[in-house]
């Protein structure tokens, strides 16, 4: 398995092509304190899978804080279809709509995705107080 992509967003939806189609991505938060809220946000992931994998698979996301503890965990399955020599590998796109999400403290936050007993982290977002002359997201 491979985390092809992973973005915290606006909005995420799938186009009747198939295409994952992202607006509004967020690489920076800032708030006027901590613990910060954001009502909501998106996370959007696309998983490609080796050549061999089909069936169901579980797997988990975690958003850990600045300290490395989860904030936030996800749990799902995905169904990955068997892909002949020569096609192109299975790929699962997931959109996970965030409500009330809470960051505890500013910093840099990292996605930690399990499946297949392997674990992949990314960077995924930074929380910063608000600067003066900006106004909190």
């Amino acid at each position: 398995m491979n985390l092809l992509l992973a973005v915290m967003c606006e909005q995420a939806a799938m186009n009747p092509d198939g295409k994952l189609d992202i607006h509004g991505v967020i690489t920076d938060l800032f708030a006027a304190g901590f613990p910060a809220r954001q009502d909501q946000i998106v996370l959007a992931m696309v998983l490609e899978w080796d050549s061999g994998d089909h069936g169901r698979f579980a797997f988990q996301v975690d958003l850990l804080t600045p300290s490395g503890q989860p904030s936030v965990t996800l749990s799902g399955q995905t169904d990955v279809d068997a892909r002949p020599f020569g096609r192109p590998p299975a790929r699962t796109q997931l959109i996970m709509p965030l409500e009330t999400l809470v960051f505890p403290t500013p910093g840099p936050y990292r996605l930690r995705v399990r499946v297949k007993g392997r674990e992949v982290e990314r960077p995924i977002l930074y929380l910063a107080p608000s600067s003066p002359g900006r106004a909190p997201e």
